[in-house]
């Protein structure tokens, strides 16, 4: 990925594996070795805890948190290790409440200080839980320090996020934020994306069904084919520059 970035003209790139920072040391190396200015984050999404006798509160946000500083990033690992802790191996479990302050003995995560958040809404959710999840990010994190990730992969659902994503911007405040939603580097990785995915579930790769990527347009793409998709200027107009919050995501 670091390299692709770098032959593709992108000057930044944020890795963000699901609840883990794995593979940011070997990222790392190679961001140096090409010039290339590497973010550091991670993708996680909540649950909420079980509550004996209540119905279930619902679902719970998908965030992407980018570490800002050492700081952030610190904070971000502590994170993570308490998420990964109360759950099985190979499993976590992260709590809205974790970010709330409610960390026994690490009330300093409230907020999740020096991390800038996306909110990374599903296609299949009204405005109305969008707009809940938007209100509750922006009261922990502010605004300066968190948005809306956009991700159109040329999907069914794609017209579903425009129609609603911008109408929960205007709401909520919180910029728009154009995302990649990159999980391979190349489109000629999407066999080995699809056998990746059937061993996660533990199904033969023709029984997956939708378990499998709809094509393969979750990889990193050229900037001029980006520009293309996000153009329209009714949506250009809602989109706020990643470099306005503290990055420089090219």
């Amino acid at each position: 990925l670091v390299a692709r970035a770098q032959a593709l003209g992108y000057s930044a790139l944020a890795l963000t594996d699901e609840c883990s920072l794995a593979g940011v040391v070997r990222a790392h190396a190679e961001a140096k070795r090409l010039g290339l200015h590497l973010i550091i984050g991670s993708e996680v999404q909540l649950t909420h805890p079980p509550v004996k006798g209540k119905a279930d509160a619902g679902a719970a946000p998908r965030l992407v948190l980018l570490a800002q500083t050492r700081r952030g990033y610190g904070n971000l690992s502590q994170w993570i290790t308490v998420a990964r802790r109360r759950a099985a191996k190979g499993e976590y479990l992260a709590h809205p409440s974790d970010l709330e302050g409610r960390v026994p003995h690490a009330p300093h995560l409230a907020g999740l200080p020096d991390c800038f958040a996306l909110l990374l809404p599903g296609p299949w959710q009204p405005f109305e839980t969008v707009f809940a999840h938007a209100m509750w990010l922006k009261t922990w994190f502010g605004v300066e320090r968190c948005g809306i990730a956009v991700q159109l992969l040329h999907q069914a659902h794609d017209d579903t996020l425009l129609d609603v994503l911008p109408r929960v911007a205007q709401a909520s405040g919180l910029p728009l934020v154009a995302s990649g939603a990159v999980l391979m580097h190349a489109r000629s990785r999407k066999p080995l994306q699809d056998l990746l995915t059937a061993t996660r579930i533990n199904r033969p790769l023709a029984e997956c069904g939708l378990a499998l990527q709809p094509n393969a347009e979750a990889h990193l793409r050229t900037r001029q084919r980006l520009a293309a998709l996000y153009a329209p200027k009714w949506l250009a107009a809602t989109l706020r520059i990643a470099g306005q919050c503290a990055f420089s995501l090219d």
